[in-house]
């Protein structure tokens, strides 16, 4: 497992994926804010290339590679947006893109990722995804970037805080979904970075708390069988991402499917936009913990938009 980024390599990655990943927007409800006694602002990554964050880190790392490195292409594991990210961002760069795929995956990401890159499928286990990336590499010399425990994707997801922190300034608290680990790591990296006494916060799955487990336990609970509506999230928080969660204070917050569900819907309906379930953990944690957020400014990041419609929860 690669190193955690310092602050100055976030820096470097924002300055690397400029001319390729989109300046995503923040957006405002009135009713939401009313609903959570909070001024929220909303960092729609849903709206970035490729419809989610991971774009950031998988493109910052595609443009690392030397010249020598990326004739040889790159190799991943993904269960969807990280996978369709590294495709596209390797096409930014006119190099393949091999991508394994458990069974079971959402049909959209699928899609996403078959239109964009190589696919190759594999069964739905850790072991089977990682003996699956081994074989492309012996058989390519792919490089291989790894969802969330890779340096350069750590510390391309965490350029998104230093684009809000931009676009609000002055916001006292910042929650991000949390599943390996890479997005909620990379942001605490960079947002400390700009303002250390920022309140950080990571909203989990109660069907899968191995990272709210771990930090209340001072260790890494592997223990955990994921069990819930939230694909993204499904991943057991990586070692030296929860040692950066550790680091930078980040609270976990768990939250039901059900609830989470429900502030899908609320998303939709009233910030018109298409957001996966996982994203909307972050506003179900301010939901749940009204009086914690009450009066103050939060920021949100709604991680991914790749629904597959035929299969809504609700």
């Amino acid at each position: 497992m690669d190193a955690l980024p310092d602050f100055a390599q976030i820096l470097d990655a924002a300055a690397r994926i400029a001319p390729y990943a989109s300046v995503t927007p923040v957006l405002r409800s009135a009713m939401l804010d009313a609903l959570s006694g909070a001024e929220l602002h909303f960092k729609c990554e849903n709206l970035q290339r490729g419809g989610a964050f991971k774009f950031r880190g998988a493109c910052n790392a595609v443009w690392s590679l030397s010249d020598g490195q990326a004739a040889r292409g790159v190799v991943t594991h993904s269960s969807g947006n990280h996978g369709n990210a590294l495709a596209l961002a390797a096409a930014t760069r006119g190099i393949a893109a091999h991508v394994v795929v458990p069974e079971g995956a959402v049909r959209a990401k699928l899609e996403a990722i078959e239109r964009a890159g190589a696919v190759h499928r594999c069964a739905p286990t850790q072991a089977a995804r990682e003996a699956k990336c081994a074989e492309v590499q012996r058989a390519t010399g792919a490089e291989l970037v790894h969802p969330y425990a890779d340096t350069r994707v750590m510390a391309g997801q965490g350029t998104l805080a230093l684009e809000l922190l931009q676009q609000v300034p002055g916001l006292d608290a910042l929650v991000t979904p949390v599943g390996g680990g890479g997005l909620a790591s990379g942001v605490a990296i960079a947002a400390h970075g700009v303002d250390p006494a920022l309140a950080l916060f990571g909203a989990e799955p109660l069907g899968a708390d191995d990272a709210a487990r771990s930090l209340a336990q001072g260790s890494r609970v592997t223990s955990v069988v994921p069990d819930t509506v939230c694909d993204g999230l499904r991943a057991l928080v990586g070692e030296h991402n929860l040692d950066a969660l550790r680091t930078h204070r980040v609270e976990a917050i768990t939250v039901s499917d059900v609830e989470t569900v429900a502030a899908m819907r609320l998303l939709w309906s009233e910030l018109k936009q298409v957001v996966e379930v996982s994203s909307a953990t972050v506003l179900a944690a301010v939901l749940q913990q009204r009086q914690r957020f009450a009066g103050r400014r939060v920021g949100l990041v709604l991680t991914g938009g790749n629904v597959d419609l035929d299969a809504l929860p609700w």
